[in-house]
């Protein structure tokens, strides 16, 4: 009997090393994710842009920088369209992406972007730490220093407060409408700007 109990307690403890190996590989494969906020005009673009960096995991279209709960698309007043980017650091860190999203909008424009006027289209960086905001500011003046004295960056770094996901229709609308949105983004002019800023 006390054979038996051993080589129970004996097995049991093999299995439980194993499954605690298993878990911990599993782990291991999990991409680590942080969470970065950008505002570039059209969300459609931003999202679509943004998803086919190396390292970005999510792109999810919203609301940001205004203060009415569950803001709409027919009402988001004092919101900017936004961007929440789920992003995995091992792969492309918090500055480089950063310095990616610059790349992609025109940041000396402080009133829309490219043919979409007002507020709601103007840029912005929201930041959640310290190191997110250093890193974003760096950006900010690497962006500045490139451009020179072609324009200057308007672009406002400011402390996250709250992202409000726009409705389902809004989400990868770049994928599931491609010929409505390749005729907005031609006829707006976003690529032909964003060339003449950055020289590309």
């Amino acid at each position: 009997m006390k054979r038996l109990l051993i080589a129970v307690l004996a097995f049991a403890s093999l299995a439980v090393l194993a499954f605690s190996q298993m878990g911990g590989d599993a782990q291991a494969q999990t991409p680590r994710r942080e969470t970065a906020y950008f505002a570039g005009g059209c969300f459609w673009c931003v999202e679509h842009d943004l998803a086919k960096v190396p390292g970005v995991i999510d792109v999810v279209s919203g609301y940001a920088g205004g203060t009415l709960r569950n803001p709409t698309y027919e009402n988001h007043t004092g919101h900017i369209e936004a961007v929440k980017v789920v992003f995995d650091p091992s792969r492309i860190s918090y500055r480089a992406l950063t310095d990616q999203f610059f790349r992609k909008i025109d940041p000396t424009d402080a009133g829309g972007q490219f043919c979409d006027r007002g507020r709601e289209y103007t840029t912005a960086i929201w930041t959640g730490s310290p190191a997110q905001k250093q890193a974003a500011l760096a950006s900010k003046t690497a962006a500045q220093s490139v451009l020179g004295s072609r324009g200057r960056v308007v672009t406002p770094v400011l402390d996250f407060v709250s992202f409000w996901p726009a409705e389902g229709y809004h989400q990868d609308y770049a994928e599931k409408n491609p010929v409505r949105y390749n005729i907005y983004r031609t006829s707006c002019g976003r690529d032909g700007r964003v060339r003449e800023v950055w020289g590309r």
